[in-house]
């Protein structure tokens, strides 16, 4: 009969080491339920004085990026040592963060490795702050006792260590989306003030200043594309709060013309590196250029510098990208309204101008990256230019965003609001990328009437219908602010999306409803402004709803465009002649597959 071993149980806590353990518990649990980084820091040493006593305190944060070591927290150093920045091959803290094991030493005096003691202090214990084997910083506690560390506390001080390391990377995440979210707000605002900006000097120097509160920067450029020369003109250059003179770039020579030709950010961390570079500034290490685009037209280019290497950051290009975006559009608001009022007598000259701008800047179809759906548009302006507005945007693959709008008035007014709108629908819409809360077709359109009522122009509103079509989901959801009620089309069935909602721009704090619907393949909707229903005849009879469904049933099994073009043939005849009396916008799209 074989004998079964005994089972061998692990000797008994004793009570010292329990109540450690229980400590090291309830210290973990503190740690970790804060995530605002500037009330975690000064935690950490009072926590860390309830299991080890020391005299100085220090937690080292390694930037691996920059290859440096720099204090984040402190308690009893000097001030000279508090600023300076060590490499991981100097010193005792260097040595942890690249061995990342702990050391502990009784005589600091006889250590070669320690540089830039504190005076008086002789027993020093430093453990590694580590996050997915990386290492991320040093926590470093001082005694002016000797031999005052033993391996007990090493192994409770890198315990303790395990749950700082934690705290730090949740409280840097929830202080990387507060920064984000208050970046976002910032450009929100910024937006809304350079929009009011009319004269392209004031316009640019404001500009430069609103970039420092999202982005630190040394040297900060604007240039501009001439389209005679094909060169980038710098019309703002700040340096220090100073400006300088900087040359001319041809497109495609150096950083900003690479970023201006290619239609692309350029992030160079060590320009020196790059063959790109032309010096023109002394003292640069690192070089951001970012692209102001409309739609797919370079209009300029920002351009920042440092004489840090590595300074800027991926997070930097995305805010600039969308500042750029902005900046371009109410650049070319300032341009568009300097050349109307500039000379009236050529007026119908820039009238034809504008309203070829008007029409570039209108999508006419998606991308072709977008499966799955047809889509088509008619617009027609009454006048020169017109007040009606449209949009396609892809923020997602696996989305679409339909935007139909129509400003009330006509003219060069109309025209220069709906431009003013549409790119607030654009912006609104990318957003959603980052404040994914805010971007329903409800809360789009309560944020674009906040901003539009803010423009105090109590003659101007806007209506808006706003649907995203959801591919992945095979849902649409569709919110109104005013506008015709869209029309659906399914299974041979159509009929009018009932969706009221009061105009943008009208009233503050307006709030918006919004439907969503099931999408199968055959589903067909078309999105209309007022020129459509209210196109009247000589007799004074509207063309009407009615009309409409009658023309989209008949017409639902061709294409988009067979739609949209059998809704203007319909609307022609309807007037038989008869002068236009408002913008006509017609957009259908079909669901395919």
């Amino acid at each position: 009969m074989n004998q079964q071993p005994a089972d061998t149980a692990a000797p008994p806590l004793s009570g010292d080491e329990r109540d450690i353990l229980l400590t090291l518990f309830d210290l973990g649990r503190k740690v970790a339920s804060v995530i605002d980084l500037d009330e975690l820091l000064p935690r950490i040493p009072e926590l860390i004085g309830r299991l080890i006593p020391f005299d100085a305190f220090a937690l080292y944060f390694f930037n691996e990026k920059r290859n440096e070591i720099s204090i984040g927290y402190s308690v009893g150093y000097p001030d000279d040592l508090i600023e300076r920045r060590l490499a991981p091959t100097e010193g005792i803290i260097g040595r942890v963060v690249t061995t990342q094991q702990p050391f502990v030493a009784g005589d600091l005096a006889a250590e070669s490795h320690a540089v830039d003691a504190i005076p008086g202090m002789q027993s020093a214990l430093a453990v590694p702050l580590i996050h997915k084997a990386r290492p991320i910083g040093v926590l470093n506690v001082l005694s002016r006792e000797r031999d005052r560390y033993s391996e007990r506390d090493v192994a409770i001080l890198r315990q303790f260590a395990a749950h700082v390391a934690t705290a730090l990377v949740n409280a840097r995440l929830f202080e990387r989306q507060r920064l984000d979210a208050e970046a976002f707000e910032t450009l929100a605002e910024i937006g809304r003030e350079v929009a009011a900006l009319l004269d392209l000097d004031e316009l640019l120097s404001r500009m430069a200043q609103l970039a420092r509160r999202l982005v630190d920067y040394r040297t900060f450029g604007i240039l501009l594309v001439n389209d005679q020369t094909n060169e980038l003109e710098i019309k703002v250059a700040v340096q220090y709060g100073e400006k300088v003179a900087l040359p001319t770039v041809r497109m495609g020579e150096g950083l900003v013309g690479y970023a201006a030709f290619h239609r692309e950010p350029v992030l160079a961390p060590d320009v020196s590196k790059d063959p790109r570079y032309i010096k023109v500034v002394e003292d640069v290490r690192s070089e951001l250029a970012v692209p102001m685009l409309l739609k797919d037209r370079c209009i300029g280019v920002f351009d920042l510098e440092s004489p840090e290497l590595d300074a800027f950051s991926k997070r930097d290009i995305e805010i600039l990208t969308l500042l750029a975006s902005q900046g371009a559009v109410a650049i070319e608001n300032a341009r568009l309204y300097a050349e109307v009022t500039a000379n009236e007598a050529r007026l119908e000259r820039e009238l034809r101008i504008a309203q070829r701008v008007q029409a570039a800047l209108l999508p006419t179809q998606l991308p072709r990256r977008v499966k799955g759906v047809d889509l088509a548009v008619s617009f027609a302006p009454a006048r020169e230019l017109g007040g009606d507005f449209h949009d396609f945007l892809v923020p997602e693959s696996s989305s679409v965003i339909v935007a139909v709008g129509d400003v009330s008035g006509k003219g060069v007014a109309a025209a220069l609001y709906s431009v003013f709108a549409g790119e607030l629908v654009r912006g609104r819409t990318f957003r959603g990328r980052y404040l994914p809360e805010r971007s329903s077709p409800a809360n789009v359109l309560m944020s674009i009437n906040t901003i539009l009522h803010e423009r105090q122009l109590e003659e101007y509103y806007c209506t808006l219908c706003y649907a995203i079509f959801d591919l992945k989901r095979r849902t649409v959801t569709l919110a109104n602010s005013g506008g015709p009620y869209p029309v659906r089309m399914r299974g041979g069935v159509c009929e009018l999306i009932e969706l009221p909602g009061v105009p943008l721009g009208s009233f503050f704090g307006v709030s918006y409803d919004e439907v969503s619907f099931p999408l199968v393949a055959g589903d067909a909707f078309v999105f209309a402004t007022d020129g459509v229903l209210e196109a009247m005849n000589s007799a004074g009879v509207e063309f009407g709803s009615r009309r409409l469904l009658e023309v989209m049933q008949a017409s639902a099994d061709g294409s988009a465009a067979d739609i949209v073009a059998a809704i203007s043939r319909a609307v022609e005849a309807h007037r038989a002649g008869f002068p236009p009396n408002d913008d006509t916008t017609a957009v259908a799209i079909k669901i395919t597959a």
